[in-house]
């Protein structure tokens, strides 16, 4: 069974992508990296994916769909940061109300920085595929505000990105991979 955490290197066109979206696949890989160093296992594995092509229609989430869809039901979430790496604010989720209410007991986790709210949706082009068929899915939300100030333009720099922010990006991204990978159950669908 798989928790897959991901991120992707898009920003090909103009500037270094480091917001958009290397934050995102920082965060991924710094999750990963956390829960290593902490010793922690968890009972089902944390894969990265960090993808490529997402600009190109998703063609690298296409083909890692099509290699894996016959493993589906061994998915236990989806999850893609795609937004920026700014202040996080909480979670967007995608899943049945059984599986919210999960995932809002584990949000409460990040009280201690006050990150704990779950919107209505999950988004990101790289899981789309995954949640249309039925995996619940998750996407990191932050302070957008600033997000299209930098989107593909030549001031998406390693400038833009705060070290304290990112930070408390790949807590976020730390606690909820880890919590759902290591429940005695799988996520409702």
């Amino acid at each position: 069974q798989v928790v897959l955490v991901s991120g992707h290197l898009d920003s090909w066109d103009v500037g270094q992508g480091a917001m958009d979206d290397g934050g995102g696949a920082f965060v991924s890989w710094e999750a990963l990296s956390l829960i290593k160093d902490l010793g922690l296992r968890p009972k089902r594995t944390l894969r990265l994916v960090l993808w490529t092509g997402e600009e190109q229609g998703g063609v690298g989430a296409k083909q890692y769909y099509q290699l894996h869809k016959e493993n589906i039901s061994n998915f236990d979430i989806v999850m893609e940061s795609d937004e920026g790496t700014f202040k996080p604010s909480g979670l967007g989720f995608a899943g049945s109300a059984e599986a919210r209410d999960i995932v809002k007991e584990i949000m409460a986790l990040l009280q201690p920085i006050n990150v704990t709210d779950v919107y209505g949706s999950a988004a990101g082009t790289d899981i789309a595929d995954w949640m249309r068929d039925g995996v619940p899915g998750a996407s990191l939300q932050n302070d957008i505000n600033k997000y299209f100030w930098f989107h593909h333009s030549q001031g998406d720099t390693m400038t833009v990105q705060d070290p304290n922010q990112m930070n408390l990006c790949a807590a976020v991204w730390t606690v909820v991979s880890y919590v759902i990978a290591d429940m005695e159950d799988m996520l409702p669908r």
